[in-house]
């Protein structure tokens, strides 16, 4: 027996409800989405938009497990984020204002969970998000959570239990199959979370930056090792369409958009206008792909 809870939020800043994820999980119904979740009971999770309203509607096996599922999806979809400052602050940026302007209501779209975040975040590595995504969706058949006619990722706890040849059948490459299945052994929630997974070989510090920004929702941290932001701030900087950037000059580029440097990332890399930017302190940039590194 199941039971049904329906919940209204009235976002304090503009917000819009977007389209489903690459992955699969976050899918559109009629008007809205739905996904199953795990927190870590499953609850089968509907959102749909009303004006200003966003209202959720769950369904579970219990109260509790309801509605901890539309916490974790009001989290992953940013539903109760206020922007009001980064806006005051950027809207006439120079690089970033136009984008902000045309689009007051982007979000940073989250991993429901840290171990989805980080998982997904392995099998982007070093390859294109074509490639990605088939591996994300070969790991929800193979391995993934199912309820109530849904799939959902994996569970942490099962991944750590798999073979490496396991998790190469979804597409990884050994070493990464083998980081994937050290890093399910981490404790995400521990206090050195960071160093723990920076001490897998094949984890470095875009993974951990991903797991940051895409899991815990730090606004504050760029994937500084995005070749996507590499090449971008190498043109920006330097007015060279060929330029690349290091780690460091990523970061000391959005430094200024402090603490919100994720955000202003995301503006970069899907809302910048799609001609060659001019260097830092013009008003063009451009959008940047997500090639990265570990």
């Amino acid at each position: 027996m199941t039971v049904l809870v329906r919940e209204v939020a009235v976002p304090s800043w503009p917000f819009r409800l977007g389209g489903g994820s690459r992955d699969g999980l976050l899918r559109r119904r009629g008007d809205g989405l739905v996904r199953l979740v795990h927190a870590p009971e499953p609850a089968v999770v509907a959102v749909a938009q009303r004006g200003p309203r966003v209202v959720f509607a769950a369904r579970a096996l219990s109260d509790g497990a309801a509605r901890a599922g539309i916490a974790r999806l009001r989290f992953a979809l940013g539903v109760d984020d206020d922007l009001a400052e980064f806006y005051e602050r950027f809207c006439d940026d120079p690089v970033i204002g136009r984008a902000v302007r045309a689009r007051p209501a982007l979000r940073v779209r989250r991993n429901p969970t840290l171990f989805e975040a980080l998982m997904w975040a392995v099998a982007e590595q070093l390859i294109d998000g074509e490639r990605a995504t088939a591996i994300q969706k070969a790991l929800i058949r193979r391995l993934g959570r199912r309820w109530a006619g849904l799939r959902d990722s994996p569970a942490q706890d099962v991944v750590a239990a798999q073979a490496p040849t396991q998790l190469e059948a979804c597409g990884l490459a050994g070493k990464r199959a083998i980081a994937l299945r050290r890093a399910a052994r981490v404790d995400l929630e521990a206090s050195d979370w960071r160093a723990r997974l920076l001490a897998i070989p094949e984890i470095g510090t875009w993974t951990v930056e991903v797991v940051a920004l895409h899991g815990r929702g730090e606004l504050d941290v760029i994937p500084a090792g995005d070749l996507g932001y590499l090449k971008l701030v190498g043109r920006l900087a330097t007015g060279n369409p060929k330029a690349v950037a290091d780690e460091a000059e990523v970061r000391g580029f959005f430094s200024v958009y402090a603490p919100w440097a994720g955000l202003a990332g995301e503006y970069l890399r899907l809302t910048g206008p799609r001609r060659l930017p001019a260097p830092r302190g013009t008003r063009s940039s451009a959008a940047a792909t997500r090639t990265v590194a570990a």
